[in-house]
């Protein structure tokens, strides 16, 4: 282990400390992420041998379909390329028969997850949205999701799980009863990037005192909650640790961040950020790295397989224990040009660097077998009807 944390004594006490199970503080998180290239190893060492000793030799993935159910939004984010206005020929809002359609496909293919996607509140800035929501019946995008999520319910054994950005708490009690989980990406909890320049500055909805409002909600009310970090978008090392904190700070109180997302900035044509570099794995591995060494085995940590340009060996090696949702039905919606992986060649890498790969639902086995109070009553049956004593997806279930 030595010849791992030689080069920076300083560094190499905080990684001991955290080694023996003590999580860093706000100043020693800092040193983590702004550690050196010639430091990474010692990092990765230690966040692996922590998710070893906290999570075990297995790495889970949920088998999903995606539905985009609207590409509207109210945000202007720099960087993406899901997003339309309601004048352009891609926008809209897709119909119930279409979600169906596509979750039926899914579920004949043994997906368990319906990941529904959709912009952020574009009624509220769009008069043209919310006159196509009235064309279909509704006032507002969550109405037509809850009712969307029913009927996925109703005709399929796929389980819902949204991402349609800020939430009220009446919003998430009323999406609770009807998805397995929910989730946000608080993407950095920086102010500084909503200012003039930044990537958020045309984006109300990403202000983070907004979503670290509604995670907390979230975690009051018990829902198995999904969020993450996106590096390489303009933020320093320090506000990414700021993140991961903050995060962990919630997820301390209230037990319910099932899942820590570490994703890759990915330019996209068209977009004021399409010249931005994208980050080199080094950032995505030390941001791993870090977020394993903060939340310890308190969390599932991921990091998108399609957009690590198959370097999958070094992300689980820097702590991951998940490799997300991952579609044979379904492209990447917010990265159509980046395919998944097919599930077979996950396989033969995980078992290859000596881990199992096992099928979960949307919402994680600690969830449904060891932590109570997180499914939702009408759910609670069904969820456990698909998994086995461990709460994975039974193998003779798909």
């Amino acid at each position: 282990m030595n010849e791992f944390l030689r080069f920076d004594p300083r560094l190499d006490e905080v990684l001991m400390k955290a080694l023996g199970g003590s999580p860093p503080t706000r100043e020693e998180a800092y040193q983590l992420l702004n550690s050196t290239e010639r430091d990474l190893p010692g990092l990765v060492y230690v966040a692996s041998a922590i998710r070893d000793r906290e999570k075990g030799k297995r790495i889970s993935y949920s088998k999903k379909v995606l539905i985009p159910l609207s590409n509207l939004c109210r945000n202007h984010c720099g960087y993406c390329g899901f997003r339309k206005d309601p004048a352009e020929p891609a926008a809209r809002i897709m119909s119930q028969d279409e979600a169906l359609r596509i979750a039926e496909l899914g579920d004949r293919s043994g997906c368990r997850e319906a990941l529904f996607i959709l912009g952020e509140r574009p009624e509220s800035t769009h008069p043209e949205a919310s006159r196509r929501l009235r064309r279909l019946g509704y006032s507002t995008m969550t109405d037509y999701l809850l009712d969307t999520c029913e009927l996925i319910l109703e005709k399929t054994k796929l389980l819902p799980h949204t991402n349609a950005g800020v939430l009220t708490r009446e919003e998430l009690e009323r999406l609770r009863d009807v998805n397995a989980s929910i989730g946000i990406m608080l993407e950095n909890s920086s102010v500084r990037l909503c200012l003039e320049g930044g990537p958020h500055q045309n984006s109300p909805g990403k202000n983070p005192r907004l979503r670290l409002r509604m995670i907390e909600e979230a975690g009051r009310l018990k829902i198995p909650f999904t969020t993450g970090l996106l590096v390489g978008i303009g933020e320093t090392p320090e506000e990414r640790a700021d993140s991961l904190l903050e995060l962990k700070r919630l997820h301390d109180e209230y037990n319910h961040i099932q899942e820590l997302i570490i994703q890759s900035f990915c330019p996209k044509p068209g977009t004021p950020m399409e010249g931005w570099p994208q980050p080199h794995l080094s950032e995505v591995m030390r941001t791993v790295a870090a977020a394993r060494i903060i939340f310890q085995g308190r969390t599932n940590i991921q990091t998108p397989p399609n957009l690590v340009h198959q370097r999958y060996r070094e992300v689980l090696a820097a702590g991951i224990n998940d490799w997300g949702g991952i579609s044979n039905i379904t492209d990447d919606q917010v990265n159509p040009e980046e395919p998944w992986p097919r599930i077979e060649a996950l396989e033969e890498i995980t078992s290859g660097e000596g881990f199992e790969l096992r099928m979960r639902l949307p919402v994680y086995p600690e969830y449904v077998k060891r932590i109570p109070g997180f499914l939702p009553g009408r759910l609670q049956d069904r969820i456990l009807s698909m998994v086995d004593d461990e709460g994975y997806v039974k193998e003779d279930g798909l």
